[in-house]
């Protein structure tokens, strides 16, 4: 990808700024659509880098464009049918947001982020050491960091504002915050998602070891898919070639970020560290790479 100047932070006159998230700029364009820029910045352990990781907002835009398209038969998605030239007609303001930006309905979004994971690592990885299970969830004994789970398990999670830390939750502490039809709507869809998803990836060398979705509903109580899906940051990307039980494996996502992080005297609170340009540059061509692999 030939991709122009990193983008931390996007600008457009002609539409109001809705809020800025760790990622993306989202603007108003009417009454039932919004803009979402996704940027280049990255946000690790919950806190944004001051360094913008070049392609990463285009990566991250075809990656999830792509899932949207293929998994429409499973779930609807926020997506609409208006083109960037009409929201920004402005050519210079539209050139920084190309492949980077889409329009999408205005929906509720659900309180809770839906987790799915397939494999045993990082914070379920802990969770089984201590106790036997993940998010609650009793697994058999014996299971080994990075080993492949007997079934995909769900483990949500709340929504954290900026700068906060999500907190996992149990299944049935959803039911009071969506209901129980809808509950076991997003359980179900999420993981019929990540079954699919992972058994794709894997046919072109991605395991996807686990990922998040966010879900929102229209006015007539619809579920929809919004926000990303199954990309490099939502999602844990493993290359399949080099995977083996028993270890981290490495990685297309950004763990590699949070690898080099862990190795400095930094306390995980804002602001974060700045990142050398070797490792800005690394990180960049795992997301290109990881985007490759999935839509070549």
């Amino acid at each position: 990808m030939n991709a122009p100047a990193a983008l931390f932070e996007s600008s457009l006159s002609q539409l109001t700024l809705r809020t800025r998230g760790k990622v993306r700029d989202i603007y108003d364009v009417d009454e039932e659509h919004l803009l979402i820029v996704t940027t280049d910045r990255l946000s690790a352990f919950d806190v944004i880098l001051p360094n913008p990781i070049p392609a990463k907002g285009q990566v991250l835009t075809s990656v999830s464009n792509f899932w949207f398209d293929k998994m429409r038969s499973v779930i609807p998605n926020h997506l609409s049918a208006l083109r960037l030239e009409d929201v920004v007609p402005d050519a210079k303001e539209r050139a920084q947001i190309e492949g980077r930006a889409i329009i999408v309905k205005k929906l509720n979004p659900l309180p809770v982020e839906a987790i799915v994971r397939g494999y045993l690592i990082g914070s379920g990885w802990k969770d089984y050491q201590k106790s036997g299970s993940v998010c609650g969830i009793k697994l058999p004994e014996g299971l080994q960091q990075a080993e492949q789970l007997p079934e995909a398990i769900y483990t949500p999670s709340t929504k954290a504002a900026v700068g906060d830390h999500d907190e996992n939750i149990s299944f049935a502490a959803t039911i009071p915050l969506l209901g129980a039809e809808m509950a076991e709507r997003v359980r179900d869809v999420s993981i019929q998602l990540y079954t699919e998803a992972a058994e794709y990836a894997k046919q072109r060398g991605i395991i996807i070891a686990d990922t998040k979705f966010e879900f929102g509903l229209d006015a007539t109580g619809e579920l929809f898919l919004i926000d990303e899906a199954l990309t490099p940051d939502s999602s844990r990307f493993w290359p399949a070639e080099s995977y083996q039980v028993g270890i981290s494996p490495p990685s297309f996502d950004k763990q590699f970020i949070r690898d080099y992080l862990e190795t400095l005297d930094w306390d995980k609170t804002a602001p974060g560290p700045e990142l050398p340009d070797e490792i800005t540059a690394i990180s960049s061509q795992k997301y290109q790479e990881a985007m490759h692999k999935l839509l070549d």
